[in-house]
């Protein structure tokens, strides 16, 4: 999957007059296939169900089989904390894995927290937390995703963020490298939410597997729309983050169909993935996500 170069360098254009760098052109993720009804497909993040996993009512390795069947779904992203003892136990992995593909279930990535601040002013508390994600990124790799999500976050000023996490990520990026894995990373509070600011930590990195993952949510006062159009130029996933639904199905604090003429307008065509963290049965939300997602996706394929 490519930006198309044309409106790459549209996207361009308009991050320079919103006085950003021009962001470099970055390794996108995986291509669908042709024919499909909508510009995108659909993912599941692990998160989404969250409250059946940490109640036991769900089991990590059952995660991929109830995407298939219940949701029929087709691709997942797995979240770290839900085994965040096993990273290194390839039997536990190698059975996640033959889940995933016994029921024709992609893999595209893991969301890593709770490792360590990647942009820590302090060098060597983030040299840690950058060795803390080698497990991840190795985890990754034996589960066939192309990504792990991780964050840019720090105490200090905004510019000394800005530097440790250009220098965090870099690091990272470069380790990945070897295991053709991408770092991806989600505006996830602090100086991350702000668009503007996470685009230009990304820009200053300069790697080709180095991109953002743009949430939905997570902006806090930021203006949304703007900052998803900030991140679309490094984007190798999206996840639509989903809260509550109104009688016509649409969802109540973000408009999906603003959203996702922004996401086809930068040229993406990928995965979008269904992060749903309403109130209520985990179960249902997703479905209406996913009910709204495929609606829009297949009303904009025609409209275009």
């Amino acid at each position: 999957m490519t930006i198309n170069r044309r409106r790459f360098l549209a996207n361009s254009t308009r991050l320079a007059a919103l006085g950003l760098a021009a962001p470099f052109m970055g390794f996108v993720g995986r291509s669908h296939s042709a024919g499909s009804e909508s510009f995108f497909k659909i993912s599941l993040a692990q998160w989404s169900l969250h409250r059946q996993l940490r109640s036991g009512t769900l089991k990590v390795l059952d995660f991929p089989v109830k995407t298939r069947k219940v949701f029929g779904i087709g691709a997942v992203e797995y979240v770290n904390q839900f085994f965040k003892d096993q990273a290194k136990d390839l039997k536990f992995l190698t059975a996640m894995r033959a889940r995933a593909e016994d029921h024709n279930v992609r893999s595209l990535l893991i969301m890593v927290d709770g490792e360590g601040d990647l942009g820590d002013p302090d060098k060597g508390k983030r040299k840690q937390a950058i060795e803390n994600h080698y497990k991840w990124i190795e985890a990754a790799k034996h589960l066939d995703c192309h990504s792990v999500r991780v964050n840019a976050a720090g105490q200090g000023s905004r510019e000394e963020v800005a530097k440790a996490s250009v220098e965090g990520l870099r690091a990272l990026s470069e380790f990945a490298q070897d295991f053709n894995i991408n770092v991806i990373v989600e505006n996830h509070g602090g100086y991350s939410s702000n668009g503007e600011w996470l685009s230009q930590v990304l820009h200053r990195v300069d790697m080709p597997n180095c991109g953002s993952l743009p949430d939905f949510g997570n902006f806090g006062d930021y203006d949304r729309y703007l900052g998803v159009q900030q991140l679309m130029p490094f984007a190798q996933g999206i996840s639509a983050k989903s809260f509550e639904f109104d009688s016509a199905g649409s969802e109540i604090n973000t408009d999906f169909a603003r959203m996702l003429r922004i996401i086809r307008d930068a040229g993406y065509r990928g995965y979008v993935g269904i992060e749903f963290e309403g109130p209520g049965d985990e179960d249902h939300g997703i479905m209406a996500t996913k009910r709204l997602l495929e609606h829009l996706g297949r009303k904009m394929e025609v409209s275009t």
